[in-house]
């Protein structure tokens, strides 16, 4: 926090202010796979339901997934509806998509931020420059479709799109595909 906060004031000083670019910190979300939390994998699977599930019942771990990321890819859909979806509370409800404010989330293009940050806002088309998301995502422009509430400042959090989880624990906060945690990268506004 302290060297967002740092190299953004730098920014703001320039004679022409942040003009549209910041430093951030990108981070990753994802939609996890029903079918990934499994007692072999060691994850806690005992089938339970929650208000808005109608009685259908899921692996512990995959709801306490969803409630973190927000979606899950079920395997049985449910009047034609694939994704459960996290309403807040202690309540789901089946989805048709993974959606944020914005619309339907695209793989390796959407991102959350906390709030609107300047020029930096709900809508913004951003351009990273950190190598490692690059290589992680295949993509270095995202629309911030979404907010997290659990979002810090200065942070972009870049939807990687569904995968199961990389592991039981904090490592369900993972895809399987990758073990990126994070990376610190300019970005700037290009709409």
């Amino acid at each position: 926090m302290q060297r967002l906060a740092y190299e953004n004031e730098k920014l703001a000083r320039r004679p022409q202010g942040h003009n549209g670019e910041y430093f951030v910190v990108c981070t990753l979300y994802y939609t996890p796979k029903e079918s990934g939390f499994t007692f072999e994998r060691g994850f806690d699977a005992t089938p339970i339901t929650r208000p808005g599930l109608h009685g259908q019942t899921f692996p512990r771990d995959f709801l306490r997934s969803v409630k973190k990321e927000g979606f899950g890819r079920i395997v049985t859909p449910v009047n034609g509806r694939h994704y459960i979806r996290y309403n807040g509370g202690n309540s789901f409800a089946f989805a048709s998509h993974p959606t944020g404010g914005g619309g339907v989330l695209v793989d390796r293009y959407s991102a959350a931020i906390r709030s609107s940050q300047g020029s930096l806002r709900h809508g913004a088309i951003v351009e990273t420059s950190s190598p490692e998301v690059q290589k992680v995502f295949g993509s270095t422009r995202w629309k911030i479709m979404d907010t997290g509430g659990g979002l810090r400042r200065w942070q972009i959090d870049c939807y990687f799109g569904e995968d199961e989880p990389l592991g039981p624990g904090k490592l369900q906060g993972r895809p399987r595909a990758t073990t990126f945690e994070y990376d610190y990268a300019n970005a700037r506004i290009i709409n």
